[in-house]
């Protein structure tokens, strides 16, 4: 019997109903259930063979749990070696490659020191920061926002140089981004499931969160040709992160879909929330989605984590400036030496490719993309002078630490 976990948290309504959906089609051999653990043994094979993931961006020993039972050839929807590594601007950066519209963006260094740094920890950030480049290139009208965040937790819409730096100012030891503002006419959530299904559904970010997803559809020729894009942009973006499960954000200005968040590993699911079409719909896609998974699994034991990630990743563009030339075949001697067993590693190597299984790495997406890190002070002196003094950040009220979107759902 192959099973499929649901792990989760606080929510209701999407756990209980994805299970009853999945028992509900009577497939030979699959079963769901919630996940039930305790303490994890190193070498003890997973006891699911597909898990849906719903909490553990905010439990460390859920994703742990998570790491270990892909190592043993589960399946998580998504994947926690990926979603641990992701962030926000990374996302802008990656888009941007891709083709998809984003808009101006800069990640800008803590304006406080890091636990356990000090102004020695900084001396390779530019001192001090230029500040009229920044606001030449994203405006002053703009988002200021977590590189890891979610929830709209430290999310600040600042209109003015004044309202920027006072907004910076309370952003403690965090690791910021500056957003342009888009002056959308027409905003749009998408689900996306397995990197195929998507439900585009107009939502309004300024509403109550209770009244976000009322909004219709726009309808006609032009809408057809917006909508169209932006499916086919949602994918994109999914296909290349390797999202199985994600929403995807579409803020529409001049008739340019500007995508403005598209970290969501663990999306909004709730039944009273996004209302009963679209949660029949995501239960239904997930359903299938972890059924077809099952299936297949186990898959072969290793680590799998954003190996498709690339200039090649499905949905991406090849560089072909940067693309590996093919090594030229050696000639074959007229009287080879026996025959070597290959190693391990070789061997593992040779079936992941039989097993079209890329095995790539994170860089791979973003070649040439090295660039020096600037310093979020705006007052003080260089920080590369060891002897000089340095300004340091007052310290303020501890806020809470700022979650992944996907955050765990209110109680119901």
């Amino acid at each position: 019997m192959k099973r499929i976990g649901v792990l989760f948290g606080m929510e209701n309504s999407f756990p209980g109903a994805l299970v009853e959906r999945i028992n509900a089609k009577s497939v030979d051999g699959i079963r769901a259930e919630f996940v039930h653990t305790g303490a994890v043994h190193l070498d003890r094979p997973p006891r699911y063979a597909v898990i849906v993931d719903r909490i553990s961006h905010r439990i460390p020993f859920y994703r742990a749990f998570l790491k270990q039972a892909a190592l043993g050839g589960a399946i998580v929807i998504n994947d926690p070696f990926w979603a641990s590594a992701d962030d926000k601007f990374f996302n802008c950066a990656l888009a941007a490659k891709l083709g998809v519209a984003v808009p101006p963006t800069v990640i800008l260094p803590h304006k406080e020191h890091p636990p356990d740094t000090t102004e020695r920890s900084m001396r390779n950030l530019q001192f001090p920061l230029d500040w009229d480049d920044v606001f030449a290139y994203v405006g002053e009208n703009g988002f200021l926002k977590p590189v890891d965040g979610g929830g709209w937790r430290d999310v600040h819409h600042v209109r003015s140089r004044e309202e920027f730096f006072r907004a910076y100012d309370e952003s403690r030891d965090l690791c910021m981004m500056y957003q342009k503002a888009v002056e959308f006419t027409d905003y749009f959530r998408c689900y996306v499931v397995g990197q195929k299904k998507v439900r585009v559904m107009a939502y309004d970010p300024r509403r109550p969160h209770a009244e976000r997803y009322v909004q219709e559809v726009p309808k006609g020729a032009a809408a057809k040709r917006l909508l169209k894009r932006i499916e086919q942009d949602a994918l994109t973006l999914c296909r290349a992160l390797g999202y199985d499960l994600n929403t995807v954000e579409f803020a529409v200005e001049d008739g340019v879909p500007y995508a403005i968040d598209f970290m969501n590993p663990v999306p909004d699911a709730d039944l009273h929330m996004v209302g009963a079409a679209h949660f029949e719909w995501l239960v239904e896609q997930v359903a299938q989605l972890a059924i077809a998974k099952a299936r297949r699994a186990p898959r072969r034991p290793g680590l799998h984590g954003a190996a498709g990630l690339g200039p090649s990743a499905p949905g991406g563009k090849v560089n072909k400036d940067t693309e590996p030339k093919k090594p030229a075949k050696a000639e074959t001697p007229k009287q080879p030496p026996a025959e070597k067993k290959p190693s391990t590693i070789e061997a593992e190597v040779e079936n992941a490719a039989a097993a079209d299984e890329p095995m790539g790495s994170i860089a791979a997406a973003v070649p040439g993309s090295n660039q020096a890190a600037q310093n979020p002070m705006r007052t003080g002196k260089h920080p590369g002078a060891e002897a000089q003094e340095i300004r340091n950040h007052p310290d303020t009220t501890a806020g809470t630490e700022a979650k992944r979107e996907g955050e765990e759902p209110a109680p119901e």
